[in-house]
This record gives C-alpha cells, sequence and structure tokens, in this order.
C-alpha cells in the first residue's frame, strides 16, 4: 500500500515539477526572438505605409467616433460620392487646419495684436470645417431635389401598382424611369432586397440614408401595409395625395418668403441705383442752374 501511495504521489509531483521548470526556465532567447520578429513585421508594415495611409491613420486618430458618425451620417445624404470617402475627408481635413493656421500665422505676424490673433484662430476653424460645410450643402440639396421628385415616383409606382405589378416591380419601374437621385436609392433599396435583406430593414435603411421627413413617412406607411396586409395601391394613393399636398403647400410658402427675401436686396443695392438713375440728371442741372445764377 506504501508502495502505491508513493507510486500516485511521485505521479501528481512530475508532472507539476517539470511544467513549473519549464515556465521558469524555459527557452527565454526563443521567447526573444519571436518578440524581435514581431516588432520587425509591425515596424515593416508601418514602412509599408503610404502617405495617404498615415494621414488617414493620424486624422482617424485625432477625430473624434462621435464627429466621425456624423459626418459619415451627411456622407450618406450627400449619396456618399466616390471622390470624397469618409477616410479621405478625415484625413483632408487636418491639412486644411494646417494651411489655415500657417496663413493666419504669416497675418499675425504682419500686424500682432489682438484682433489679428482672433482672426487667425477664426481661419483656422473656417479651414477645418470648410469639407463640413460643402458636404452638408451637399446633402441638403440631394434631400430637396429627392423631396421634389417624390410625389412624381409614387404616382408612377401607383399606376403600376394599379396595373397588376407588385410593389417591388413598380418601386424597379420607377426607378429605371427615373434619373435624380431618388431613383437611385430605390434601385439601391431593390439590389438590398435581391442580395437577402428583409424587405423591411431595406425600406427602413433607405429612409435612414436619405433623412427626409416624408420619405420616412412613407417608408413607415409600406412596413406597416406589408405588416397588417393592407392593400399597397390604397396606401400609395393616400401618400402619393399627401405629397402633392405638402408639395403645393412648400412652394406656396416660398412664394410668400420672396418678398421678405426681396426686401434688403431692393433697398441697399437697387433702390440706390435706381436714384440715381432717375435723380442724378435732375441734381446736375440744379447744381448748374444755382452755380450759373451765383456767376
Amino acid at each position: 500500500m506504501q508502495v502505491l501511495a508513493y507510486a500516485g504521489i511521485l505521479a501528481i509531483m512530475l508532472p507539476v515539477t517539470l511544467m513549473t521548470f519549464l515556465v521558469f526556465t524555459g527557452d527565454r532567447a526563443g521567447l526573444r526572438n519571436i518578440q524581435a520578429n514581431l516588432g520587425k513585421a509591425v515596424k515593416v508594415k508601418r514602412q509599408g505605409l503610404s502617405v495617404n495611409e498615415t494621414l488617414t491613420e493620424m486624422g482617424q486618430r485625432l477625430t473624434p467616433q462621435g464627429y466621425a458618425g456624423w459626418l459619415d451620417k451627411q456622407l450618406a445624404g450627400a449619396g456618399r460620392p466616390k471622390e470624397w470617402p469618409l477616410a479621405r475627408i478625415i484625413m483632408i481635413k487636418p491639412l486644411l487646419a494646417l494651411a489655415g493656421a500657417v496663413l493666419g500665422y504669416l497675418f499675425f505676424l504682419s500686424s500682432p495684436t489682438a484682433p489679428n490673433f482672433l482672426i487667425m484662430l477664426a481661419l483656422t476653424t473656417l479651414c477645418y470645417f470648410v469639407p463640413d460645410i460643402l458636404i452638408k450643402n451637399r446633402a441638403q440639396k440631394r434631400r430637396d431635389a429627392i423631396r421634389l421628385e417624390l410625389p412624381n415616383a409614387l404616382d408612377q409606382m401607383l399606376i403600376a401598382v394599379q396595373a397588376g405589378l407588385g410593389f417591388e416591380m413598380a418601386m424597379g419601374r420607377a426607378g429605371n424611369n427615373g434619373s435624380g437621385p431618388l431613383a437611385d436609392e430605390l434601385i439601391r433599396t431593390l439590389q438590398d432586397i435581391q442580395v437577402g435583406r428583409s424587405r423591411k430593414d431595406a425600406y427602413l435603411a433607405m429612409a435612414e440614408r436619405i433623412d427626409v421627413p416624408d420619405v420616412r413617412s412613407f417608408v413607415r406607411a409600406v412596413v406597416q401595409a406589408d405588416a397588417y396586409g393592407v392593400a399597397i395601391a390604397g396606401v400609395l394613393k393616400a401618400q402619393a395625395s399627401d405629397m402633392r399636398i405638402k408639395r403645393k403647400q412648400r412652394a406656396e410658402e416660398h412664394a410668400m418668403k420672396m418678398p421678405v427675401k426681396m426686401l434688403f436686396p431692393l433697398i441697399f443695392f437697387i433702390l440706390p441705383t435706381l436714384f440715381i438713375v432717375v435723380l442724378g440728371p435732375s441734381v446736375i442741372s440744379i447744381m448748374e442752374l444755382f452755380s450759373g445764377g451765383s456767376l
């Protein structure tokens, strides 16, 4: 019995002792070689990066995640132009800020005063946010174009559905016949459905990309009709009528705003020129008359 007990203790102690020995007296040279090789690989990878990739990586580190998300949303609203991806914008923004800072600093050196220092800071900030302004402006114009195209697209889909086509086929016909940004979004939504995405997710993704209240209302109505089994023709008819009324109301609103918008240019630019043209010859004649009478 004692022999068996000693054999059991030895069978337990030997593996534990061997593992402890390997842990503390292992091949440290091999471990150092592995670490050195990994360091060389990282160094070679960093050296292999191009200048654009390096600048992009630096820009991503300097840009907050929430701000990058806002930029990505604006790019989605602008249609994600191929010439301006998010990585390129993040890369170019610090460079523009640096160029603005250099110009502002040169202007500040010419006259080192407090207002010039504020001008330098303002120029740096403006150069940094120039891409944001351009992208937001393009996104807003694209949303306005989609808002104008939506009633006509709904009318086309309504006619196609009443003719016997399905909703997706009617959407594809409206997208193929159209030529604006709404047609592109409809075709992309159909492509998402074809690659396996659910119709609800594809419709909601389209509404999220476009970010137009009218499109969001239309998508919500279509999703509810699909969920509850409501006839899509009635939904399209109601939505098309509603969108036409909204378009008419927006046109009337813009027409009512035009006199107010024309007031300041009329006062400061048109009326002074008109006074000069109309009253100028009379004023010159009066001045000549008085000057001749005094003589």
